[in-house]
């Protein structure tokens, strides 16, 4: 056990957007929000997945819709608590744990933010191990667990409680009431018992994220110190470094859409790149080859100061450095890869893993 302070928040912030592969929800305005709860409920307490106790009930808090819509539309304090205030009435008993649902931008530091107006222990734990657009691509789901009840807030103080059959119905439900909110709203589901989340979530995740965002800001500006320190760290690769040529982005269905072109600079002059995105990074090429794609973890840095580049931030003529990760062993299942792999997205490739396609270009 550990408390959350405002600085660990910075950090959190930073590194949760590298995990967050571009979506995830804007970590800026969430780290607004987020320390200034701290300040005005008290640090947070963070417990790990050996300190919960089994017949603990744990309930996931974060934000849905497309990432491009919470700069405009920044969510108000109701949206962080009326879920979780509505799940408790609607199973009758009080929530003993929050924790995210996934690692990456404001969907990191939702819990946090709701773990201090409650006075709630947050945990140290996420499922899916960076961000990814839709609901069902949780490792509770991968494990057959169930999603409902699900509750759902917007800004306005509508809350809406639904009883989808399997986590692809409350993505399906889930995502068209989001968008009628105004494209984005906070969600609770998957509320499970302690001993449910210790078998199928993903270990000191918010941890990793502080590690890697402490990485970042002690290194700021020292020629690649921070972003080579956090490669090692996740056993990640440079794909490319170039500055952004073209990009098209677009709402469609509640998430963000679109593309990214690149052309090379410094070492990779003359050669041109391109990430497809769905709130996160999803598939990054040199032309038409293939350098790595989802289920792995693509994120995009500055190029001076190393720090992550999110889908709804990223600027024509920016200079940036394009890494990759390998993801959790969870996605590369079977289920997994059916779940969140190249075909799920529309893609006519077969998913091959990051480390694959690495030792291919060498």
């Amino acid at each position: 056990m550990r408390y959350i302070d405002e600085e660990a928040i910075e950090k959190i912030a930073l590194g949760a957007a590298v995990l967050g592969t571009g979506g995830g929800g804007d970590p800026y305005i969430g780290k607004l929000i987020a320390k200034e709860a701290i300040r005005k409920y008290g640090p947070v307490v963070l417990i790990s997945l050996e300190e919960l106790r089994d017949n603990q009930i744990v309930v996931p808090i974060s934000g849905m819709g497309a990432p491009s819509v919470t700069i405009e539309k920044i969510p108000s304090e109701i949206e962080f608590t009326a879920p979780l205030d509505k799940f408790e009435e609607v199973i009758g008993k009080k929530v003993d744990v929050v924790m995210p649902i996934e690692i990456g931008g404001i969907n990191s530091l939702f819990p946090i933010i709701a773990a201090a107006k409650k006075g709630l222990p947050l945990l140290d734990a996420d499922a899916m191990g960076r961000a990814f657009p839709e609901a069902q691509m949780v490792t509770f789901h991968l494990d057959g667990l169930e999603s409902s009840p699900v509750t759902m807030s917007d800004e306005k103080g509508n809350v809406v409680v639904l009883y989808p059959k399997d986590g692809v119905w409350h993505e399906r439900l889930a995502r068209v009431i989001t968008i009628e909110m105004g494209g984005s709203a906070s969600v609770c589901d998957y509320g499970l018992l302690g001993k449910e989340v210790k078998s199928s979530a993903i270990p000191g995740t918010l941890t990793l994220a502080e590690t890697i965002g402490g990485y970042l800001l002690d290194n700021k500006g020292k020629e690649r110190q921070g972003i080579n320190k956090m490669l090692e760290e996740l056993k990640g690769y440079q794909l490319f470094e170039a500055k952004v040529t073209d990009i098209e982005r677009r709402l469609v269905g509640g998430f963000t859409r679109g593309k990214a072109i690149f052309e090379g600079i410094r070492n990779e002059q003359g050669r041109s790149f391109s990430i497809d995105f769905q709130n996160e990074h999803l598939v990054a090429k040199e032309g038409e080859h293939l350098l790595c794609s989802t289920p792995d973890l693509i994120a995009v840095l500055d190029a001076e100061t190393g720090f992550p580049i999110t889908t709804e931030r990223m600027k024509y003529g920016a200079r940036v450095v394009v890494v990759a990760f390998p993801c959790h062993s969870k996605w590369r299942t079977k289920k997994g890869i059916e779940t969140v792999g190249p075909y799920y997205f529309g893609y006519d490739f077969e998913y091959q893993p990051v480390e694959e396609l690495q030792k291919e270009r060498v």
